[in-house]
């Protein structure tokens, strides 16, 4: 799995959240923090961004967010939404159908939406639940990269075998 934490992607995202990333040899770190502007309490959090690191087996992307009451991970990260407009990142991985979205908002917060089947995302929402409609109208502003990730080839296993043809002398 190719990385999806370009240069690009790391400058664009320092943009949204307006902080800038601490980067790393593997890895890049956001320390987002905001206030209500009326002397409440401050929301924080650290977003760490992994790309193509080893997951077990495999090699993937990884999103990490470290809250004050919690710690989220997202494995097999395959793609990022930035919208502007709701000031927010949208990291998504998708398996078997099944989509998981971790959503950074610029002013600290965080949402993660697991295991979300991906039908519910082009259908009539109208006909969904109150409860299930927040999961798949937050999510279907991935689908755009999840279809260029669809159409994308597939890398080829290097070294994995070897034609009887390039098997000869």
């Amino acid at each position: 799995m190719a990385t999806v934490f370009t240069p690009s992607a790391i400058r664009r995202l320092e943009a949204l959240f307006g902080v800038s990333a601490t980067t790393g040899p593997s890895s890049c770190r956001f320390e987002i923090s905001s206030s209500d502007g009326h002397g409440g309490a401050t929301r924080r959090l650290a977003l760490e961004l992994y790309g193509d690191i080893r997951i077990g087996r495999k090699r993937g992307n990884l999103v990490s967010v470290y809250t004050e009451a919690a710690h989220l991970q997202l494995h097999f990260c395959s793609g990022v939404v930035l919208s502007e407009d709701l000031g927010e990142a949208t990291f998504v991985g998708e398996y078997r159908g099944k989509l998981s979205g971790l959503i950074v908002e610029k002013t600290a917060g965080c949402t993660l939406f697991a295991n979300v089947d991906r039908e519910i995302l082009s259908g009539d929402f109208t006909q969904l639940s109150p409860e299930v409609m927040l999961s798949g109208v937050a999510l279907s502003l991935t689908e755009p990269v999840l279809e260029s990730e669809k159409k994308a080839p597939r890398r080829r296993r290097t070294g994995a075998r070897r034609s009887k043809a390039a098997a000869r002398p």
